[in-house]
């Protein structure tokens, strides 16, 4: 790659990007105001249904489980997952007022969180409930931990939102405006190869993604204060490589389309099941099995389920190391794919 032609092509990009006022405040302005409406629609503590998580099979003759307002989890939710981890998820959500209550049918055992309010309702109805005295006679052992807010748990979400929307439209969707316009057809002329196209675009299109993303997070933090109980350096590594893979997948629409409007339909067709299906709004506790099992082909996915895990659980790199495998084996792939499959013209 020469190092002179990638130079001139990544300040060429970068400037065009940064000319584009509108395109600029936009990256900036719209996951700021997401955050913060969606910080003053949830700000409040009312939930209008309890939460409770289960281990092992449900008796059916159980009264507390047939209450109508109170919705339960069973646990593992993952079919991949052991019984051990799945006790060990169900009580970090209780440890983080996601749940109210884990009831654990193995051992004949139940947990509350005594700095929940909820938690000790539920355990009250609970209690009252048992006729058999199944869980009433029993003391309950005690999970603490601080409440994750609304916001708190949504951030890594929004953030994985703009970066997918970021990189998949701002390489895929220029790349082929350039082939429409004329643009790459020139520089086919010129000694400038595929690959280094391509690179410096990526490079460009990743600094802008670093850059708007730290500055959402920075201004949003100044006034809502998340929790982060990780490290800032490996939420930074898990965005680059978020990236990446992103922008990779956004080469394969931008390596033979020419039309703007196919291109747009295309990645639409990829952004809205991803938007909709890797729990960037809602968490995906308790969806349909084939659900789950679907979103772990998003690589929006991983980057979510990681940053919440350094964000609010204080996880490192090798917690999250599955999760860096995953973006970083769609990231060769996807870039192997746009530059073998790449044309001018």
């Amino acid at each position: 790659m020469n190092i002179k032609h990638f130079g001139a092509l990544f300040k060429a990009r970068t400037m065009e990007f940064l000319r584009d006022k509108e395109t600029f405040i936009w990256n900036l302005a719209f996951p700021v105001v997401l955050v913060f409406g969606f910080a003053f629609a949830f700000s409040g503590n009312n939930q209008a249904v309890f939460k409770v998580g289960t281990l092992g099979s449900v008796p059916s003759d159980i009264s507390f489980v047939s209450i109508e307002h109170i919705s339960f989890v069973a646990y593992p939710d993952n079919p991949s997952d052991s019984p051990k981890k799945g006790r060990e998820k169900a009580l970090a959500r209780l440890s983080q007022h996601q749940l109210d209550l884990v009831l654990d049918f193995e051992t004949g055992s139940y947990f509350v969180n005594d700095q929940s309010p909820t938690s000790l309702l539920a355990k009250r109805i609970l209690e009252g409930s048992d006729q058999k005295n199944t869980f009433a006679r029993l003391k309950p052992q005690l999970s603490s931990g601080e409440a994750i807010r609304y916001v708190d748990w949504l951030v890594p979400g929004v953030i994985g939102m703009n970066i997918m929307f970021s990189c998949l439209f701002g390489v895929g969707y220029v790349i082929v405006r350039y082939r429409k316009n004329g643009v790459l057809k020139r520089l086919k002329a010129t000694p400038v190869t595929a690959s280094t196209f391509i690179i410096a675009h990526a490079i460009s299109r990743l600094m802008i993604v670093l850059v708007t993303s730290v500055l959402v997070y920075t201004a949003t933090n100044l006034f809502l204060g998340f929790m982060m109980k990780g490290s800032y350096l490996v939420l930074l590594l898990l965005t680059v490589m978020a990236g990446l893979c992103m922008i990779s997948l956004g080469l394969i629409f931008a390596s033979r389309l020419k039309s703007e409007e196919l291109a747009n339909g295309l990645m639409n067709l990829v952004t809205m099941p991803m938007l909709l299906g890797s729990g960037v709004f809602f968490s995906l506790d308790g969806t349909p099995q084939v659900l789950q099992s679907l979103s772990r082909i998003f690589p929006l996915t991983h980057f979510i389920e990681a940053a919440r895990a350094v964000m609010l659980q204080g996880a490192g790199i090798v917690e999250i190391l599955p999760n860096l495998i995953v973006l970083g084996s769609l990231t060769l792939v996807f870039f192997l794919l746009s530059t073998l499959s790449f044309k001018w013209e």
